[in-house]
């Protein structure tokens, strides 16, 4: 409980200390949020009113004041270019980034763990020393790289799946939690199931096998570390089968190392989904958060990069948890 507890106290000052870097480095960087507001409105009396609409006229720790005040009550400000608020936005634009995350990460762990077994048990063999390079070159090469790749062969030359979007235009589908793969399942639409799933895929693979490199090498390198322990060479000796010692002994102690770096992989799989996003014309927060930077919309900035943050910090808190309580060494200690 203590270790929990001390966790718990690290949350809140974590989100305080990225919700404070973004409002500064926002102010700080060259440019003006009221730049194309000044080319639309000619009069420079009416920019200034604007201005002071926004509260940009103030002194700076009055604005991180009343940033920081909103953001206590939950509330993450108003955008300036569309006027609405950014708890309405992100209901509509972090569904879709979440959804493209979840199925990236489960490709992710089942090629990682699944090739990083395979690598392990053919150590120094053939295979081994194919699975690793693969590894390295999906760990080296940048996901856009990968996105752009994808579409050229699978969407335009192959045509197997759509070149962007979140569903086929024309298909009729349900909105519920606005995550369109669970949605069509609870409402039985197996035709947009499929629509949304084809959709899906390649902005899938494209940020989840840069980071089954990752979970491979640690799979890998957790898998042969466990097999030179006591207990598995005692195993040997009484004759078990090595395929049984593999799967029911050593595989259960090695992938407790391996839910730390699934926690990481998930934050870096939310920001390879806003990059991502762009390339396939996903609708979710990557298009909203490019936009907001483009058009110096504070708040977008400012309640995605939050927003996201959060996510990183509750899924890595979660991780934590599981490992400490999984771990027997760690509980009795």
């Amino acid at each position: 409980m203590r270790y929990v507890l001390s966790r718990l106290i690290w949350l809140p000052i974590v989100l305080w200390a990225v919700a404070s870097l973004t409002f500064l480095v926002l102010r700080l960087v060259p440019g003006d949020p009221m730049g194309q507001v000044a080319n639309l409105i000619l009069d420079p009396a009416q920019v200034e009113r604007t201005r002071a609409a926004w509260g940009l006229d103030q002194p700076l720790w009055r604005q991180y004041a009343v940033f920081m005040t909103d953001l206590l009550r939950g509330d993450l400000g108003i955008s300036m270019a569309s006027g609405l608020p950014i708890t309405r936005l992100l209901y509509e634009k972090l569904p879709p980034t979440i959804e493209l995350a979840v199925i990236a990460m489960l490709i992710a762990t089942v090629i990682g763990v699944g090739v990083g077994i395979l690598s392990a048990t053919t150590s120094h063999r053939g295979l081994d020393y194919g699975a690793r390079s693969l590894a390295v070159l999906g760990m080296s090469v940048p996901w856009f790289w990968i996105a752009i790749m994808f579409i050229y062969l699978f969407a335009v030359r192959m045509r197997w799946f759509p070149v962007g979007g979140r569903i086929g235009i024309g298909v009729d589908y349900a909105t519920i939690t606005n995550f369109i793969l669970l949605d069509q399942l609870m409402t039985g639409n197996l035709p947009a199931f499929g629509s949304a799933l084809r959709h899906i895929t390649l902005p899938a693979l494209a940020i989840g096998l840069t980071s089954a490199g990752f979970i491979m090498r640690m799979t890998r390198s957790s898998l042969l570390e466990a097999m030179r322990q006591d207990y598995v060479r005692s195993a040997r000796a009484k004759g078990l089968p090595r395929r049984t010692v593999t799967y029911r002994h050593v595989l259960r102690n090695a992938l407790l190392p391996v839910l730390t770096i699934l926690g990481l992989q998930f934050g870096a799989l939310l920001g390879g989904a806003v990059i991502t996003e762009i390339v396939f014309s996903w609708p979710g927060m990557g298009r909203m958060m490019l936009d907001g930077i483009l058009r110096r919309d504070y708040a977008v900035v400012q309640g995605t990069v939050i927003v996201v943050a959060a996510f990183y910090v509750i899924v890595n808190f979660a991780v934590d948890i599981s490992y400490h309580f999984l771990d027997p060494r760690l509980r009795r200690s």
